[in-house]
């Protein structure tokens, strides 16, 4: 196939790259003009068995789009300007940038003759409030932040746009990825922030009393449902959650880290935030059916690959 990777540069973006060229597709990287030249987050390894096209532009340029999603069967949109942390502060932005421009690659995907869209959108934040755990697709969707709000439009936007051009999709709605070249100093990404904070032997900041419960799943397992998002689907569920299969502690991750690094972890516990929900774990069952996935790796599994990619890189 043909792959255009809209966030290619990025944390998942560039180990989807990697493994759709490894299986010998056609790849287009579409990263952000101002990222051209370099990314903070990836060396692409070279010459593997498919092609790897490096593509700079703004996600939010129609002209742009247009000549990424030239001969594009599918289209991995994995891109998002805002995160939920600080999505409120500015719904205007999030909703401006992620649902128009999104929008905007809907409509030039079926001018493109692009056959399916796979959308990376966010199981953490679009049910909001959990009434039952773990949570179904079927569960009520409240967010309570506007990150939350856009993936759930453009979900919506998805649908719409099946429904008039037949343009195919599948949404997953990942949990809290985490692994190798995710960034360590960053506002999002509670293992990746952790472990980099316990191998500095710096102070570890948790928002309230840390028996807030989420879901972790480590790379490899998220990029697995990605490639398999691109193949036929097995039933006609299209909406899938993409998680671990189980919940975790902030205490309790903090506690694996310790286990894996055998360094000692140096918490600090302030005021919890308004925008965390207290439990958030999601059935993964229909990612079974639909796409034949279920994720490999166990958290501590993950954490010491992590730690090792991190003691080889250098990234601290």
């Amino acid at each position: 196939m043909q792959c255009l990777v809209l966030g290619g540069g990025g944390f998942l973006g560039s180990h989807l790259v990697e493994r759709l060229a490894a299986e010998g597709h056609a790849v287009r990287s579409f990263r952000r003009s101002s990222a051209a030249g370099h990314s903070p987050l990836t060396d692409i390894h070279a010459n593997p068995p498919g092609t790897i096209e490096i593509f700079s532009g703004d996600f939010l340029s129609k002209d742009d789009l247009t000549r990424a999603l030239e001969g594009v069967d599918v289209c991995y949109h994995l891109i998002s300007t805002t995160i939920a942390s600080t999505s409120n502060a500015d719904p205007t932005f999030d909703v401006g940038t992620n649902v128009l421009g999104s929008l905007r690659l809907l409509e030039t995907a079926v001018a493109a003759g692009t056959k399916r869209i796979v959308f990376a959108s966010s199981g953490g934040t679009v049910y909001g409030v959990p009434r039952t755990v773990p949570i179904t697709e079927e569960h009520p969707t409240n967010p309570i932040s506007s990150y939350g709000i856009t993936k759930l439009a453009i979900e919506k936007y998805l649908h719409l746009y099946k429904s008039l051009h037949g343009l195919d999709y599948v949404a997953l709605r990942l949990a809290n990825p985490y692994g190798e070249r995710q960034r360590l100093q960053a506002q999002q990404g509670a293992v990746a922030v952790f472990l980099g904070r316990a191998l500095r032997g710096e102070e570890i900041v948790i928002w309230g009393d840390g028996e807030a419960v989420r879901d972790f799943v480590y790379v490899a397992d998220v990029i697995d449902a990605l490639v398999a998002a691109a193949e036929p689907l097995r039933t006609d569920e299209c909406v899938l959650n993409i998680g671990s299969g189980g919940g975790c502690s902030l205490n309790q991750i903090l506690d694996a880290i310790e286990t894996v690094t055998g360094r000692p972890t140096r918490r600090r516990y302030t005021p919890g935030r308004v925008f965390d929900v207290p439990v958030n774990v999601l059935d993964i069952a229909a990612a079974g059916r639909a796409l034949g996935w279920a994720p490999k790796f166990q958290l501590e599994e993950g954490l010491r690959r992590f730690t090792a990619w991190i003691e080889q890189s250098g990234a601290l």
